[in-house]
C-alpha cells in the first residue's frame, strides 16, 4: 500500500499534521541541548513479542524532517518480532531523530498493536473458509495506517471509505421505506459494476434483499456472498 506515489498524496500530509501537532513551534528540549547538526545513529529495538508494522512510515516520519535521515531495517512488516530484536537503525542529525521520535514510533506502535492482534485473530480461523475483515470504525485520520496494518497482520480490508461501495444499513433501509425500496434505489443510481451489500437483521429481511438483487449480505459482523 505504502509506495511512493501512495505515500506522498495519501499519508505525508497527515504525517505532517502529526509533526505539526507535537512541535508547534520548535523541539525546545532538543534545541536547548543540540545547538547545530551533529550526526548520530540509533536503534530502533523490539519491546514487546508481536507483528511489527508501519516500518515504512516510521522512516517516512524522519525523511520530512530531513530527507538526508538514512534508514536501515532487519525485518519487514508482517513479520514476527521479539522482545529485544534489533528491527533497525536510523542515521542522521541527531535533532532530527530526536524530535522526530515519538510521532514515529506512535505510528509503529499503534500500527504494530493492530496487526498483532488480528494476526492472533486470524490465526483462529486458520483452516476455515472464514476471511478475517475490519470496518470504516477507524481512528479519524488513521484510517489508511490503521487499514494497512490489518492486512499486514493477515486481515482483509472491507470499504475503505463511503465512496467504495453501497452497504444500506438499517438507517438507510429505515429512510428509503425498506429493503426492497433500498435495493432497487440503490441499483437505480449506483454504477452497475458496484456490488450492494445490505445488512440485515432476521430471515425475512435476508428473503427481502434476495429478491430484490442484493449481492452481498451482512449479518451482525459475518458476511456471505450470494
Amino acid at each position: 500500500m505504502f509506495n511512493s506515489i501512495t505515500m506522498k498524496l495519501q499519508a505525508d500530509h497527515l504525517i505532517m499534521e502529526a509533526l505539526k501537532e507535537d512541535i508547534s513551534s520548535e523541539d525546545v528540549s532538543t534545541n536547548s541541548v543540540m545547538k547545530q547538526a551533529v550526526k548520530g545513529t540509533v536503534d530502533l529495538l523490539c519491546k514487546e513479542d508481536g507483528i511489527i508494522a508501519g516500518l515504512d512510515v516510521f522512516k517516512r516520519v524522519f525523511e520530512l524532517l530531513d530527507p538526508a535521515t538514512e534508514c536501515e531495517f532487519f525485518c519487514a512488516d508482517g513479520d514476527e518480532v521479539k522482545a529485544g530484536q534489533l528491527m533497525g537503525k536510523l542515521t542522521g542529525d541527531i535533532r532530527v531523530l530526536l524530535s522526530g521520535e515519538r510521532v514515529a514510533l506512535n505510528y509503529l506502535q499503534r500500527m504494530s498493536g493492530i496487526a498483532t492482534y488480528t494476526h492472533s485473530v486470524a490465526e483462529l480461523l486458520k483452516g476455515s473458509k472464514v476471511k478475517l475483515l475490519d470496518t470504516r470504525k477507524t481512528t479519524p485520520n488513521m484510517r489508511i495506517f490503521e487499514k494497512y496494518a490489518v492486512r499486514a497482520g493477515g486481515g482483509h480490508n472491507h470499504r475503505y471509505n463511503l465512496s467504495d461501495g453501497v452497504m444500506l444499513k438499517d438507517n438507510h433501509i429505515g429512510a428509503a421505506g425498506g429493503v426492497a425500496n433500498a435495493v432497487r434505489m440503490a441499483k437505480e443510481y449506483a454504477p452497475f459494476v458496484r456490488r450492494i451489500e445490505v445488512e440485515v437483521e432476521n430471515l425475512d429481511m435476508v428473503k427481502e434483499a434476495v429478491e430484490a438483487g442484493a449481492t452481498l449480505l451482512c449479518w451482525t459482523t459475518c458476511l456471505r456472498r450470494i
